[in-house]
């Protein structure tokens, strides 16, 4: 019998599963080597954190122990020094605004040497922030004349701490000058921030410069008033009032004849501090010696006539 095709049909049987397997074993060893390229390297890595926290971390932490104590220690010798020009009586104003410039310099200086310290290079840093410096000085044209106004605020001198002045229809007392901005609190307790920038390229009205000042009074009489004797009346006022200055005497005289009155003015010298003081007593005083003597201070009637 011949057996040739039985072996030949079993040989082809036989290839398939020598080739698959083949093909498994090729898989199970680029399993393998990917399984290996893949695994992480702990150790490499804690070294190079270990690396870090010997070297950079600990420059780090000795730069913020340093800013910390460096800083609180400035804030304490320029609060020192703000208080030791208190007592020797020097300008507050100037004082104060070099005080403080003074002292944002110093904690500027200690923050560059902090970079330096880390080993960032200020150069290059220098460069940055000079470039951005070109485009922020463009972004805030209006700070930086706001800046150059406090310059000329605290160089010129038009006004200090504690002086009443009225600018950009804003009045108060002036309580903090800044590089930036003027404070100043109004007589009702409200407190107002003025640019420097503006405060500086307009009108300045300041009231506390002169130690005396003139207070203006206008009262309105009726036409039929006997003029003398209302101007009398009002002088006698200014007369018996101890805050009124003698010298220059009080100037009482016609002023103005308007469409339903006659405006009678009146002019005295009073020092700076009793100037509101006098302004109440006189209007007070003069509407009740007009009274007493049935002169007339006319104001504005309606006349309503009803026709049925």
């Amino acid at each position: 019998m011949n057996f040739n095709w039985f072996y030949e049909a079993a040989a082809s049987s036989t290839a398939p599963a020598s080739s698959s397997d083949a093909v498994a074993s090729s898989v199970t060893e680029t399993a393998t080597a990917a399984s290996s390229t893949t695994t992480f390297d702990w150790s490499a890595l804690l070294d190079t954190i270990a690396n870090w926290a010997v070297t950079t971390g600990i420059k780090l932490l000795i730069s913020i122990l340093i800013i910390i104590i460096s800083f609180k220690i400035i804030n304490v010798v320029f609060k020192r020094i703000s208080r030791r020009l208190e007592k020797k009586k020097a300008d507050a104003t100037l004082s104060r605004v070099l005080v403080s410039t003074s002292r944002i310099a110093c904690k500027i200086l200690i923050l560059i040497m902090i970079v330096g310290y880390l080993g960032i290079e200020t150069a290059s840093l220098s460069a940055v922030i000079a470039s951005m410096g070109v485009g922020v000085g463009l972004a805030v044209q209006g700070t930086l004349s706001n800046f150059a106004g406090g310059v000329i605020i605290v160089v010129m001198r038009p006004f200090k701490l504690g002086d009443f002045i009225t600018s950009n229809d804003q009045s108060g007392t002036v309580e903090d000058i800044k590089l930036f901005y003027t404070q100043i609190v109004t007589p009702d307790n409200k407190v107002i921030y003025i640019p420097n920038g503006t405060l500086a390229n307009n009108v300045i009205v300041n009231a506390s410069v002169k130690d005396d000042r003139r207070l203006d009074i206008t009262m309105s009489v009726s036409y039929d008033t006997n003029l003398e004797l209302a101007k009398n009346l009002l002088r006698k006022v200014c007369s018996e009032n101890e805050l009124v200055y003698t010298t220059p005497a009080p100037f009482v005289e016609v002023g103005e004849y308007a469409s339903s009155s006659i405006e009678i003015y009146t002019r005295v010298w009073v020092k700076r501090a009793d100037y509101w003081t006098v302004k109440w007593q006189l209007l007070t005083e003069f509407k009740n010696i007009l009274d007493e003597n049935h002169i007339e201070i006319p104001f504005n009637q309606l006349d309503v006539n009803i026709k049925k």
